[in-house]
């Protein structure tokens, strides 16, 4: 087990090889010319395996759909953050993800940059759309309009996989078969029953990967592809907290108090992107890059990983809503579970995904989840403002500590300083081949390899 919280010993050099550099590259960039060796480049590659795939323009434009539609359901949220309005949230949340995580899925397998494909992710995306707006009136009058759009996204997707033979017999017929009618159906029923069968179609279609599992084997995963995908889904997802803070600051008298909590709400966002983009994502990439099982890894880290990251980002997203419009009142249990269970739960996830990626313990970032838990009912009776202020100085300084501890790592494993000088000067984010156990490069502005996860 690591002690420093990196890559595990020796996956460093091949986080290096893989070219683990999520953070420095924009979708569909390739990489400039004469940087590597083409042996280099394919070696890579397991043997047989097909080039390198990269997020298309109608994927981009397909996310755009789910930013309005998580933007929906933080409002969801906003007006009933009880414990049964989380459980209500939740469960709408899960097929707007669910209809996000098919058509990357099948965007991952498959040459989409067709005008077929195009034609089919535009087609989910409108139906993602319809989805959104039935989403503030999901537990009224719309509820319908929420199934039928989830059903109808289902149907395309499977329409788009049909040459695929058996596809039916999968997670993409449970959609069309029983999740997607469970959905319609309660749309139908009263509030209590609508959500009993919601959260029924709504496991039904996460326990599909695992209940499929025997015949997902024969799924052949892009490796790049998958972990772009996610990371872009949770940067949407963060986005949605930079809109509770300005949203909520720019309906208030910005004075002192105002100013402080917009500061300190935007570091605990900009902590929580941290976390991800500089610690986890070049690792995330790494492991599903190097697993025996890239389908068991694709389940666990990204699939079911992410759903808790994203839910857990609208819930502190949410929270901010609550806090930075009137920082000087006491904020009560719910919104103080929503920003601090939100950040816990943020934190506690990534102590999951190391598990399943490495069987070690992301040990500070379970630590540093333990204290917001623990610090979450004493902050039921503080003002917002100091909430939010203990919240981002946690998430400081747990990034400080993480970000010595990697250094300190690659000073033991490179004590001849050999890694920072294979960094060649003025190509930030750019490693040779030989500087192995370089870890972050940070001096020079290159992204963490091997970071914490």
């Amino acid at each position: 087990m690591s002690t420093t919280g990196e890559l595990p010993a020796g996956a460093e050099e091949s986080a290096v090889r893989t070219g683990e550099r999520s953070e420095g590259r924009r979708p569909g960039a390739k990489e400039p010319e004469g940087s590597r060796a083409e042996g280099e480049r394919a070696d890579e590659q397991r043997a047989g395996e097909p080039p390198e795939k990269r997020v298309t323009w109608a994927e981009l434009y397909f996310d755009l759909v789910f930013v309005f539609a998580i933007t929906q359901v933080s409002g969801l949220l906003h007006h009933h953050h009880d414990p049964l309005g989380i459980v209500q949230a939740l469960v709408v949340f899960v097929p707007v993800y669910w209809c996000w995580v098919g058509t990357t899925v099948q965007a991952n397998i498959r040459d989409v940059d067709t005008p077929r494909d195009r034609l089919g992710i535009l087609a989910v995306g409108f139906t993602g759309l319809v989805m959104a707006l039935a989403v503030p009136g999901a537990y009224g009058n719309r509820g319908v309009l929420l199934g039928a759009g989830y059903w109808a996204a289902r149907v395309v997707l499977l329409l788009l996989l049909a040459r695929i033979p058996g596809v039916w017999r999968g997670p993409y017929g449970v959609g069309v078969l029983v999740s997607g009618p469970l959905l319609v159906a309660g749309g139908l029923l009263p509030e209590g029953p609508r959500v009993l069968l919601w959260g029924l179609a709504a496991l039904c279609d996460l326990a599909g990967p695992v209940v499929f599992r025997n015949k997902l084997a024969k799924v052949a995963y892009h490796p790049s592809h998958m972990p772009e995908r996610f990371a872009l889904f949770l940067l949407v997802a963060l986005g949605e907290s930079i809109v509770g803070i300005g949203a909520s600051a720019a309906a208030v008298r910005l004075d002192a108090a105002e100013l402080v909590a917009v500061t300190a709400a935007f570091t605990i966002s900009a902590g929580l992107w941290w976390q991800y983009f500089v610690f986890a994502a070049d690792a995330m990439r790494h492991a599903v890059t190097v697993a025996d099982s890239r389908r068991d890894m694709v389940r666990r880290v990204f699939q079911y990983g992410h759903l808790a990251l994203a839910a857990a980002v609208i819930a502190v997203a949410v929270g901010f809503g609550e806090t930075v419009a009137d920082p000087r009142r006491a904020l009560g249990a719910a919104s103080v579970g929503l920003l601090y269970g939100g950040c816990g739960l943020y934190l506690l996830t990534f102590g999951y995904t190391r598990w399943m990626m490495f069987r070690s313990v992301a040990t500070t970032r379970i630590v540093a989840a333990a204290v917001v838990l623990a610090l979450a009912p004493a902050m039921v009776r503080w003002p917002a403002l100091a909430a939010l202020v203990t919240l981002a100085v946690v998430l400081v300084v747990l990034n400080v500590v993480e970000h010595r501890r990697v250094n300190a790592a690659a000073a033991a494993a490179d004590p001849a300083g050999e890694g920072v000088r294979g960094t060649t000067p003025g190509t930030a984010g750019e490693t040779r081949p030989d500087a192995v156990g370089e870890p972050s490069g940070e001096a020079a502005g290159a992204p963490v390899v091997g970071g914490p996860v």
